[in-house]
């Protein structure tokens, strides 16, 4: 099955939670499975349910029942599980990811890490925002650069920057799409576009890693 019609799928599905669950425990489950996409890696596994196709059809869901759902608060409770779930993410990796690893002996992790750290210096702020939109990039990447040690204070605003743009505003892009089908449209070329970019991003980085390396 493609891959849009498996989203798709998956989205009608999140919509129907609405008549079993009420206002309250749908606001509480999309907030719930954004924050635990990623600060609880529940995304590596389940990346349509915690992902892109939730937080559409959390707006759909708030456009069809706007006696029920405001659009604001969802809005801004996607926006804020976001980043909170990236925060805990990044957390983990440099309080506790670093340390295990740093345990570890083997000259290729060591090169790894050396190399992963450049990375961030150069790239990491927009690979932060990027990731927000690959499925399992917005998982992985904060833990790395928790693991990575990257700036802190480069990693809070990129993730503030990531989650507003993909969790507030894919759920606009669900909103309006109830009465403007084309949006949806829109939205998947974007998510194609941001994926280009960071795979464009990734080969420059390997490309420049390995001269240096020879």
């Amino acid at each position: 099955m493609p891959n849009n019609l498996i989203r798709l799928s998956v989205t009608d599905d999140i919509v129907s939670w609405f008549d079993q669950t009420g206002p309250i425990l749908f606001y509480a489950a999309v907030f719930g499975l954004v924050f635990a996409g990623t600060g609880l890696f529940v995304g590596a596994f389940i990346p349509f349910i915690t992902g892109d196709s939730l937080v559409f059809a959390a707006g759909l869901v708030a456009a069809a029942n706007q006696d029920s759902i405001n659009i604001f608060v969802m809005v801004v409770g996607v926006g804020i599980a976001a980043w909170l779930g990236d925060q805990v993410g990044y957390t983990l990796g440099r309080h506790y990811g670093r340390p295990y690893l740093d345990k570890r002996k083997g000259k290729w992790l060591k090169n790894a890490i050396e190399k992963s750290e450049v990375f961030y210096l150069r790239y990491g702020w927009w690979s932060i925002v990027v990731a927000r939109f690959v499925p399992w990039g917005r998982v992985i990447i904060p833990a790395l650069a928790g693991i990575s040690k990257m700036n802190y204070y480069k990693f809070f605003s990129a993730n503030a920057v990531g989650a507003v743009l993909w969790g507030s505003g894919l759920t606009l892009a669900g909103y309006f799409t109830y009465s403007i089908p084309f949006v949806r449209n829109a939205t998947y070329a974007i998510a194609i576009v941001v994926i280009t970019l960071s795979l464009i991003a990734g080969i420059r980085t390997w490309r420049e890693n390995r001269t240096s390396s020879e």
